[in-house]
């Protein structure tokens, strides 16, 4: 792009683009970057200048930009048949629905598709709801457990279910229903400084407390991520989830997992459930499941929740849920063509190499005396920043702003954890495409040494 048209562009983006999480006022003086080009791991810029996206979009091109293929699939889908609703069938779908079966290992062979991480959440929610009501009708289960600290989306009630202050409080109150429990933050121990073990299964056995305070005939569902990401990438044990998951089971409450961030490779398997052994009842997965190539998202169910849904007609057992997209034919075949390259290129193992090389080198940087604590698996990871190593507090707002800044100015973007409201906010997360290479991975970790050497 000429300069001009660089400034026409932003001219007309300011007068009439409303942008998230950005505050308008002064955007004039200095406006967001007109993003132009990618290709691989790399972003280009409307003056020509190239950034390593170490967050991959928003958590989400999983399989690197500028994939013809994927283009190609939905082009073809488009001129196919570019939108029908799905009241009834289409084939990308049903093939795309088929795959994830397969990829979960046929214990969640029934997908039920939306387009985001946030309806894909919301959707597991009111079918967990529904699913207790038809299998257990004397019991009002309707509450949700999940963790302070997390996210799980925008609208109100996967605000409500997330736990980051900042995101939440100027839209409540929220309705009734929703419960929180201390995350596996041994860094940060919620019960005073425990060692990390025994304070990860303090977190988890505060679930039980929960469930048992609350009356588990009212608890209809936990949501968790398996590893939790917006915070700063919180990476628990096994033994944390054996737990957790235990005492799901003893309550009849549905595990709901959260993968919106975590699936499709990003930490070294196609799900990260699969670290720990788990079996969930639902799945909620978007962002990865087409790179973000086009909006898809969706909820995998076992067949014990599926068949909680049959019924005579006059039952009325069927989902009581609907939306205009979901099951796009042209979403899924962006689907289809992302998962074929993922397979053909093994993504999840290049993950988990590539992210162990970059985990360690981000190891070294605590050597700096910003650097409290590091944290990830696969190409998932963050860096926990602090203005005193012996108390941990944690480095104000202004600097970790001054180090996401500085990485950008030195070419590499990467991301900032939520918790400002809760005093965090304090990490550096990285989630780059899964197509980084050791060199990329390399250059990450020089970027942030020598913007965190400069801090003040």
């Amino acid at each position: 792009m000429t300069e001009q048209s660089v400034r026409d562009v932003v001219k007309t983006d300011l007068e009439h683009v409303w942008h998230p999480m950005l505050q308008h006022k002064g955007l004039e003086r200095n406006p967001p970057m007109v993003v132009t080009g990618a290709r691989g791991s790399t972003i280009v810029d409307g003056d020509g200048r190239e950034y390593l996206d170490a967050m991959a979009g928003l958590w989400c091109v999983n399989v690197g930009y500028g994939r013809k293929e994927i283009a190609d699939a939905v082009y073809r889908q488009l001129l196919e048949l570019p939108y029908y609703p799905h009241l009834q069938i289409n084939r990308p779908a049903a093939e795309l629905a088929d795959k994830l079966a397969e990829l979960t290992g046929g214990r969640l062979r029934h997908t039920y598709f939306v387009n985001s991480g946030t309806e894909a959440n919301e959707a597991a929610m009111k079918l967990a709801r529904q699913y207790q009501r038809q299998v257990r009708p004397g019991e009002p289960r309707y509450k949700f457990i999940s963790r302070y600290l997390s996210y799980h989306g925008t609208s109100l009630a996967t605000l409500a279910a997330g736990g980051v202050p900042e995101r939440k409080t100027r839209f409540g109150p929220y309705g009734d229903g929703f419960v929180h429990v201390p995350p596996p933050y041994p860094y940060r121990c919620p019960f005073g400084g425990l060692e990390p073990e025994a304070s990860e299964l303090a977190s988890a056995r505060a679930l039980e407390h929960a469930i048992l305070a609350e009356g588990p005939e009212t608890v209809a569902a936990v949501i968790m991520e398996p590893i939790q990401s917006g915070v700063g990438v919180l990476v628990p044990s096994p033994a944390y989830w054996r737990e957790v998951q235990a005492i799901c089971r003893r309550y009849g409450v549905l595990l709901i997992l959260d993968e919106v961030i975590n699936g499709f490779g990003r930490t070294g398997r196609w799900f990260a459930y699969e670290h720990y052994g788990l079996e969930p009842d639902l799945v909620s997965v978007a962002k990865g499941i087409t790179s973000g190539y086009q909006p898809l998202g969706a909820v995998l169910a076992t067949d014990a929740v599926f068949e909680a849904f049959l019924g005579e007609p006059h039952e009325r057992r069927e989902a009581v849920q609907v939306n205009t997209w979901g099951g796009h034919a042209a979403a899924c075949a962006a689907g289809l063509e992302t998962l074929r390259i993922m397979e053909e290129e093994d993504l999840p193992g290049a993950a988990a190499q590539v992210g162990a090389h970059l985990l360690a080198g981000l190891e070294t940087l605590k050597e700096l005396p910003w650097v409290g604590d590091v944290r990830g698996k696969g190409l998932l990871a963050a860096v926990e920043l602090v203005a005193d190593k012996e108390t941990r507090q944690p480095l104000d707002s202004a600097r970790v702003a001054a180090v996401v800044q500085g990485c950008k100015e030195r070419g590499v973007i990467v991301g900032r954890s939520g918790g400002i409201g809760a005093g965090l906010g304090n990490c550096i997360t990285l989630a780059p495409p899964l197509v980084l290479t050791i060199a990329e991975a390399d250059r990450i970790v020089d970027v942030l040494q020598d913007t965190l050497q400069s801090l003040r």
